[in-house]
């Protein structure tokens, strides 16, 4: 039972605010966690759960073995993928004037900032994001003292821990649905 304004009950209410804006969700596989990883999966699903864009992405170096056997793409799979600055006008077209939900944001905005400046492209991009990670920490309210914040889990451990059964293979689209799936069941609508 949550108590009237418990970290909980603000985060059902924001996640049925973030639900009643119809925002879409995006998720992406990429070469790695460092500031040179870049893109090679993206997919965004809106907010009826249809797919708007799923795409590989081809990167600039070969994908490392350690996110090859995270998300299982290869080389091979991304060899005939457009590279981003063709993949770009078309996810930023979708993106454009929509809340986008992201499990992680700030990973995923990161690592579109990343992957253009593999292109030397310019970011100018004022995205309307809102991170699913941050309010399933505030819902499931499990306190760490020593960052003095809510604890995050990964996708995978929140979709588990909510029954959810869409699995979290680390494929883009599969994580999208997943993302709204945890966000719907925050919100308590179903």
């Amino acid at each position: 039972m949550t108590t009237p304004n418990s970290p909980q009950q603000r985060a059902i209410q924001i996640a049925r605010q973030i639900i009643a804006q119809k925002p879409i969700y995006l998720d992406t596989e990429t070469t790695g966690l460092d500031r040179n990883a870049e893109i090679v999966e993206i997919s965004i699903i809106d907010h009826d759960g249809s797919i708007l864009f799923d795409s590989l992405v081809r990167p600039t170096k070969p994908i490392p073995a350690d996110a090859r056997r995270i998300h299982h793409i290869t080389d091979e799979m991304v060899r005939t993928a457009s590279p981003w600055p063709i993949v770009w006008p078309s996810v930023r077209a979708i993106l454009a004037n929509r809340i986008v939900a992201i499990y992680n944001e700030e990973y995923d905005v990161r690592l579109m900032q990343q992957s253009h400046a593999q292109y030397r492209m310019p970011w100018r991009e004022s995205l309307k994001t809102v991170c699913v990670m941050k309010l399933f920490a505030q819902f499931r309210g499990d306190w760490d003292p020593v960052r003095r914040a809510y604890r995050y889990m990964s996708l995978d451990k929140a979709g588990k821990i909510s029954r959810i059964t869409l699995p979290n293979s680390h494929r883009a689209a599969d994580d999208t649905l997943l993302t709204r799936a945890l966000l719907h069941y925050m919100a308590q609508l179903d």
